[in-house]
């Protein structure tokens, strides 16, 4: 189950769950759309990977005896900011950015 993590990791925007401005990696790195776009250029501050729309979550549950919504599985609400440095992100979003995140 996704995490859904509160915010951007780089400029620390307000994603809430069901945000269609939050992208993920697979390893759930969280950011908005617009740090993506022009700061990340698709490519993953700490695995190098690209980011896709995260699913939203619903908030009822609609199937009887199965939790499954944001009533009983809440999203994460600590906050998570990237460790690398403006440097550091550019760095290896040169390198990667030309290269289609299915082949890198």
């Amino acid at each position: 189950m996704l995490e859904l993590r509160p915010n951007c990791e780089w400029c620390d925007r307000d994603l809430p769950p069901e945000s269609p401005e939050a992208r993920i990696c697979s390893f759930e790195c969280t950011y908005c759309a617009h740090c993506v776009e022009t700061v990340l250029h698709n490519v993953c501050a700490t695995c190098g990977g690209g980011f896709v729309e995260r699913p939203v979550r619903t908030r009822t549950a609609y199937r009887e005896g199965l939790n499954l919504s944001l009533q009983h599985r809440p999203a994460a609400i600590e906050r998570t900011h990237s460790r690398w440095s403006a440097r550091e992100v550019a760095s290896l979003s040169s390198r990667l950015r030309s290269v289609d995140p299915r082949s890198r």
